[in-house]
């Protein structure tokens, strides 16, 4: 028997990503966001949403471009304070003391050091509800050398990414490695 939980946001998982823009006079901002994923593959982009009322939202609707910042497992403090406190009010970029990167496709600062990097130009925005969806188009994707395995790709592993608990409002960190894509599931058939 499955218990029924209603229309809630109620997925697992959720990425935990810090969402880095620019104000309209230049000074940089990062929010935590875990509303979000990949959504095209040709081209490359990534969806996240955000409320109106939220500073970054402005930010986007200005410049036209966010990054999308993967925080390690170690970086979850900073991952959540970027999440509690408005850009509109402090600086948190001197508070958590984390980098201000300009990022060099697109017209929005990066964290240098979380360990991996979107940089996305804005293609549309759409109002669902309480939210507004940003669609992104992926220019470039950075992750640190140190991060990357053997065949050359980011290693999750290593980046350990951190995930988010909807309606438990808690972080957790990625699991243990079950198989190959595309690959264990041909032992059924």
């Amino acid at each position: 028997m499955k218990k029924s939980f209603g229309a809630k946001t109620l997925l697992y998982p959720t990425p935990v990503w810090i969402i880095g823009t620019y104000d309209k006079n230049g000074k940089p901002n990062a929010t935590t966001i875990a509303w979000g994923g990949i959504c095209s593959s040709q081209p490359p982009c990534v969806a996240i949403s955000l409320r109106k009322a939220t500073y970054t939202y402005g930010n986007i609707m200005e410049r036209k471009a966010f990054t999308v910042n993967v925080p390690s497992a170690a970086q979850v403090k900073i991952a959540d304070y970027c999440g509690i406190v408005s850009g509109k009010n402090v600086d948190k970029f001197f508070i958590a003391r984390i980098t201000a990167v300009k990022s060099e496709k697109i017209d929005a600062p990066y964290i240098q050091e979380f360990p991996m990097i979107v940089e996305c130009r804005l293609l549309s925005a759409t109002e669902i509800g309480i939210h507004t969806h940003f669609i992104g188009e992926i220019m470039d994707v950075k992750v640190d050398d140190n991060m990357l395995g053997k065949d050359g790709f980011p290693d999750i592993a290593k980046i350990k990414p951190v995930i988010f608990g909807p309606e438990t409002l808690t972080y957790h960190g990625v699991g243990e490695y079950l198989g190959q894509a595309f690959s264990v599931g041909k032992e059924i058939g």
